[in-house]
């Protein structure tokens, strides 16, 4: 039975997130955190191959308590498990600090098949944490995945196709395997309500920094970070732009010209 890793994230909801213009830090309070959308279409591709294939779908993150909500939202769209790593001790973690701590604390559940993540997060979009966790993990990677077309689990291969700039490829690689998916081939589902309500009576298994057995202090949170971000701000705007129409094309050609003539 395969055994399948989901790393999710709560994050707050971009769309409503402002910047305080003196502090340069993001003004959190009031804004609503959600599942990392990202997050949400690789969990999808892993309860699709755990249907397809029997198994087990665990899903892990990093977070304050209220992270809680978004495991629930995972378990409701059909994770079987759900873990939460919170501590004080893990605040301010850059993305190597983060793979750290989910890994070490991962592996005391087993060891993985296939590991799942979104290809990015919408707060920090650094891309970073899948290749870390493959290499921490020590896993194979495919990142844009568009398809899963098959899994031998007697020969310990997923074969997949992805989405390149140019084109499509398919390519296999060794379980264990981790992959990131393109969300145009893994659309979340819509839990039932059955789920949702199963969701919110289901156990989520915590651990903090002291129940990890082997966690080294001078590698998690901030003493584990060496990313340090010392301000966020929005880029200038500049001034608005012009439309030209002056009546005929040869008019507004000459207008553009007097237009660049000052400019240059």
């Amino acid at each position: 039975m395969l055994n399948i890793l989901v790393c999710v994230k709560q994050v707050p909801d971009v769309n409503l997130v402002r910047i305080d213009p003196e502090t340069g830090s993001l003004i959190r309070k009031g804004v609503p955190a959600i599942l990392n959308p990202h997050d949400a279409n690789a969990l999808e591709a892993a309860v699709r191959l755990r249907e397809r294939c029997g198994g087990t779908v665990s899903c892990i993150t990093m977070g304050p308590d209220q992270a809680e909500e978004a495991l629930r939202e995972c378990l409701a769209a059909g994770a079987d498990r759900a873990v939460l790593l919170s501590d004080r001790a893990f605040a301010n973690a850059d993305t190597l600090a983060t793979s750290y701590v989910i890994v070490t604390a991962a592996k005391l559940l087993g060891r993985y098949d296939l590991i799942f993540c979104g290809k990015e997060s919408l707060d920090g979009a650094t891309g970073q944490m899948a290749s870390q966790l493959a290499e921490r993990f020590d896993a194979s990677q495919l990142s844009c995945v568009r398809e899963i077309l098959a899994l031998d689990e007697e020969a310990r291969t997923v074969t997949v196709t992805r989405e390149l700039e140019h084109g499509v490829e398919t390519a296999r690689a060794a379980l264990p395997c981790l992959m990131t998916v393109e969300k145009s081939g893994f659309h979340p589902r819509i839990p039932n309500l059955k789920s949702w309500k199963a969701s919110r009576k289901a156990e989520i298994l915590r651990f903090d920094s002291r129940s990890i057995p082997g966690l080294d202090p001078a590698q998690i949170g901030d003493p584990g970070s060496p990313t340090k971000v010392p301000r966020t701000y929005p880029p200038p705007v500049g001034e608005p732009g012009r439309m030209l129409s002056e009546g005929s094309v040869g008019k507004t050609v000459e207008t553009l010209f007097t237009l660049l003539g000052d400019v240059l």
